[in-house]
């Protein structure tokens, strides 16, 4: 039976899609996030960009956002809940900032992000002029943990966890699965064998795996 570590505690609906497919597993939590408690934050804010749900968790019932712009099906979701109009919504931070410079270059925006937030976003903002306030509400902290253990494959959902996988775990021959282009590329520092997800979601990765390691 294959046998796969994945970087995140998983819910029990995802497990089961392992279990159904004879993939057994093994979980860890590779980081840990910790909401900033002295942040300053406006009253209102018109326009947030808002990249991972941890930034939402961050800011809820403290701040009022009118619009979002969004990475991922799943923080839409969440602020949709909340009734904020998302106005944008992309599959990565990268796509999301393209999407802005296209149609709402005149625009101003606030972007709430974590301390180990990707250049990409606000990089391409700045280097056309468009005005994105930072604000820094939660912080992302590495748990490095050494496995013995060889795996079929191993699941990655942020570039964050593959850092904090890499750094007690050399050499590694596994088949990386990872959540998107981004992770993908810190796992190519360390990994030979990379299966990126169609969409950016645990679920995706999921099907991945069970694609590649399920036996008939």
């Amino acid at each position: 039976m294959p046998t796969v570590l994945t970087t995140k505690l998983l819910t029990k609906s995802q497990e089961s899609l392992l279990f159904n497919a004879s993939i057994s597993w093994v979980s860890y939590s590779a980081i840990k996030t910790e909401i900033k408690a002295q942040v300053q934050l406006p009253k209102n804010i018109k326009y947030a960009v808002i990249t991972s749900k941890n930034a939402w968790k961050a800011v809820k019932n403290k701040t009022k956002i009118e619009q979002a712009f969004v990475v991922g099906s799943k923080t839409e979701k969440l602020l949709k809940k909340a009734n904020i109009t998302i106005i944008e919504k992309a599959n990565s931070a990268k796509e999301l900032a393209n999407q802005i410079i296209a149609k709402h270059s005149e625009k101003s925006f606030t972007f709430l992000c974590g301390n180990k937030r990707r250049n990409e976003l606000p990089k391409a903002l700045e280097k056309q002029q468009i005005i994105c306030n930072e604000i820094e509400v939660y912080v992302t902290l590495l748990k490095p943990k050494k496995f013995q253990q060889e795996f079929d494959g191993i699941l990655f959902f942020s570039p964050s966890a593959v850092k904090s996988f890499f750094q007690l775990n050399k050499n590694r021959n596994e088949i990386a699965f990872c959540i998107g282009n981004t992770t993908a590329n810190e796992a190519k520092k360390h990994i030979k064998k990379i299966k990126i997800a169609n969409k950016p979601t645990i679920e995706n990765v999921i099907v991945q795996v069970v694609k590649e390691l399920k036996h008939d």
